[in-house]
């Protein structure tokens, strides 16, 4: 078993500068996986909201999900633990 987490990527820098995309805060819109799912690479795991623009975010990895650490409607921060995936249940 090789557990991997997944955290919520670096928000994109023009949000500092222009502030068009990410106004308001950033919460999970849809949770697309739960623990027991079976995801790929670059499978999108959930979709977040700014207020102006919904991001999917896709699994760095490919493997089992383990847990899922965030929560519909949650609002979210760079870097916070988003899943845990097992990358050596294949």
């Amino acid at each position: 078993m090789s557990l991997q987490e997944i955290h919520l990527p670096k928000f994109p820098e023009c949000w500092e500068s222009c502030g068009n995309c990410g106004q308001g805060e950033v919460f999970v819109l849809e949770l697309l996986v739960r623990p027991g799912s079976r995801i790929a690479r670059e499978d999108t795991i959930l979709i977040l909201e700014t207020g102006k623009v919904a991001l999917d975010i896709p699994s760095p990895f490919a493997g089992v999900v383990r847990a899922v650490h965030v929560e519909e409607s949650e609002v979210v921060e760079e870097g916070v633990l988003l899943a845990t995936v097992d990358v050596g249940d294949r």
